[in-house]
C-alpha cells in the first residue's frame, strides 16, 4: 500500500473548500501546477462556460439540502433559459422517464426523449456473444440516443439510468449540455452510495 500515489480520493479533511489549514502532505491545492490553474480558470471566460458556473452555484445556494435532484435540474434549466429538454432513458426506467418528463412539462419545458433500444438492433450485430443475450437481444444503443437528441437540438440531455459504459458512450457522443438525474443500480434501487456506506460491513465481501 506504500507504493500508493495519493490524491483527493485519500483525503478525509477537505480542507480546500475553506482554503487554510493543515493540507495533507499529497494535496492538489497546495501542488497545483500554476500555469494548468491558470488555463482551467481562463476556460469560464467563455461565456456558457460562466453562465453554466452561475447558474449552478446560484441553484446549490438557494436548493442546499432543501432541493431533491430533480428540482435541481429544473432550477438550473429555468436560470439557464433552456426551453427543450432531452431525456435519455433505460427502458426498464420508463415509469421514471415519464414522471420527470411530467415534471418539466408542467414548468414549461419542452420535452423529448429516447429510450436506450430504440431501433431493436440485434446485439449480434455489433459482435455481442450469446451469453450476454440472456439478459435480452437487443443493444442498448447510447449512440443513437445521443444522436437523436442531437438532431432535435436539445438544450439540455438528461441521463436516466443507462447502463455503465453505455452512459459512457452517450457522454462521448452528446453534443452540448448534459446532467444525470439516475444512476442505474439496480441492487440499491438506484442508489450506487448505498454500497460504500457499507463497504466495511455487508459490502466488505467487495473486497475480497
Amino acid at each position: 500500500m506504500d507504493d500508493i500515489k495519493r490524491s483527493c480520493v485519500d483525503c478525509a479533511v477537505g480542507l480546500c473548500d475553506e482554503g487554510k489549514g493543515n493540507f495533507p502532505e499529497f494535496c492538489r491545492t497546495t501542488h497545483m501546477d500554476p500555469e494548468m490553474k491558470a488555463q482551467a480558470l481562463k476556460e469560464y471566460e467563455d461565456d456558457e462556460n460562466k453562465k453554466i458556473a452561475i447558474a449552478s452555484a446560484n441553484v446549490e445556494a438557494e436548493g442546499y439540502g432543501v432541493y431533491p435532484r430533480a428540482q435541481e435540474i429544473v432550477e438550473f434549466a429555468k436560470k439557464m433559459g433552456y426551453k427543450k429538454i432531452g431525456i435519455a432513458t433505460c427502458v426498464g426506467l420508463l415509469k421514471e422517464a415519464r414522471a420527470f418528463a411530467k415534471l418539466l412539462r408542467h414548468n414549461g419545458f419542452e420535452v423529448t426523449g429516447v429510450a436506450c433500444k430504440a431501433g431493436s438492433i440485434p446485439k449480434k450485430e455489433i459482435g455481442i456473444s450469446d451469453q450476454a443475450c440472456g439478459v435480452g437481444d437487443y443493444i442498448c444503443n447510447p449512440i443513437l440516443q445521443a444522436k437523436i437528441l442531437n438532431e432535435e437540438k436539445t438544450d439540455l440531455k438528461v441521463v436516466i439510468g443507462l447502463c455503465v459504459g453505455h452512459d459512457s458512450l452517450f457522454y462521448k457522443y452528446a453534443e452540448g449540455t448534459v446532467t444525470t438525474l439516475i444512476t442505474k443500480d439496480r441492487v440499491t434501487g438506484h442508489n450506487p452510495a448505498v454500497v460504500l456506506y457499507q463497504l466495511d460491513s455487508y459490502y466488505s465481501k467487495l473486497m475480497k
